[in-house]
Formats: structure tokens, C-alpha cells, sequence
């Protein structure tokens, strides 16, 4: 086989392994892109879980106690426009039950962990930390404010790659006036080409 023969043949070879080779890089891509999209719908269903929950907790009051509260105490209060990307912010108050109970980072709720005899849960959607100005980062970070055992505010870090977090109070049944519906919608992103909205409806379970 000369020179000629050769070129001919690497040729033939490179149009015959071109469409494979495409192919393999687009399942690739493709098989990357679904790992990214499970990996953050999975993060954004752990978000969901602990907001619902921290939602359906607000106004709980312990059947034994005996505290007395102003009227005006805010058992749920969403603050709009607050955060990352004029993300919105939810804070909710409650008493904690003769069972074990956990805030939003997993922490066992005691006496020692209220103020005022309230538990707080609170989210909200924060710049990440560590991220020099002007930097590229996949969205902001999820966190979650709780009280520790001294009864002071901290701020624990749940998730990365939240883009935005908006919370609408709903309509409600003129039968349940005292319960509140409230539509939680997120959007998860890697900082790339995916962005997915995800939302979730929650209604509160104890406002007096």
C-alpha cells in the first residue's frame, strides 16, 4: 500500500468515524445534562421538604403551656424582594412539642434553642460566601436560620445553586380563614445551561 493508498484509507476511515464519534459525544453531553438535572431536582425536593414543614409548623402551640402572645406576634412572615436576586424570605414561629422535634438544620428543638419560648425557622437565598465580587457562581445559597442553644440567631448553609426563591401567599377557603396557603417556587441552576423552575403548594396546620 503506498502514500496515496494511505491517505485515502485514513480518510474513509475519519468520514465512517465522524457521525460515531458525534454520536458519542452527544449521549455524553446528554448523559451529563440528566445527572445535573436529577442532581438539583433531588436538592430542590430537600428544599421543599424543610420549607413545607417549617410552614405547616408555624403557630404550634403546646397544649400544656401557659404563655400568652400579643396578637400582633407574626407566626409566619414572608418578606418579599429580600434576598438574592430579589429573592423573598419566609421566618416562622412556633412552641415546641412534648416530642422530639428538628429545625431546618437538623438540630433537636429544646427549650435552650427558643427565644421567648418560640422556636424560629426562617429561609432565605444569600449571595455564596467565598465568591470574589464579579466572579461567575451557579446561583446563590440556601439558608436556613435557626436559634442555637444560647437562643441567638445562625445562619447554616443548606444548598448551593439556588437561583431564586419567591413565596405567594394563595387565596384560601372562606371555611379556614385562619389557615394560610402559600406556593413555593424555586429555581435551581449550575451555572451553566440548566436552569430548572421548580414549585410546590403548602398550607399551615396550627395558626390560632
Amino acid at each position: 500500500m503506498n502514500l496515496l493508498e494511505c491517505l485515502v484509507a485514513i480518510a474513509l476511515s475519519m468520514l465512517l468515524l465522524n457521525p460515531l464519534l458525534k454520536t458519542s459525544a452527544d449521549l455524553v453531553a446528554k448523559q451529563i445534562e440528566y445527572e445535573k438535572r436529577q442532581s438539583l431536582t433531588a436538592e430542590a425536593e430537600r428544599a421543599f421538604e424543610l420549607i413545607g414543614r417549617a410552614i405547616r409548623m408555624a403557630g404550634y402551640r403546646n397544649i400544656d403551656s401557659q404563655q400568652r402572645y400579643k396578637q400582633a406576634e407574626q407566626w409566619i412572615l414572608v418578606q418579599k424582594k429580600s434576598g438574592f436576586r430579589g429573592s423573598d424570605s419566609v421566618t416562622v414561629h412556633h412552641e415546641i412539642s412534648s416530642a422530639i422535634d428538628f429545625d431546618c438544620i437538623g438540630n433537636a428543638l429544646t427549650k435552650e434553642r427558643t427565644k421567648y419560648g418560640l422556636a424560629r425557622q426562617g429561609f432565605l437565598v444569600d449571595r455564596q460566601a467565598g465568591i470574589a465580587k464579579g466572579a461567575k457562581v451557579n446561583g446563590g445559597s440556601l439558608i436556613c436560620q435557626s436559634l442555637d442553644r444560647q437562643g441567638r440567631l445562625q445562619n447554616t448553609t443548606l444548598m448551593n445553586g439556588v437561583n431564586y426563591l419567591a413565596i405567594e401567599e394563595m387565596n384560601t377557603s372562606e371555611k379556614s380563614p385562619t389557615q394560610k396557603l402559600y406556593q413555593v417556587s424555586l429555581q435551581m441552576t449550575d451555572g451553566a445551561l440548566l436552569n430548572l423552575d421548580l414549585m410546590r403548594t403548602f398550607s399551615t396546620r396550627n395558626l390560632p
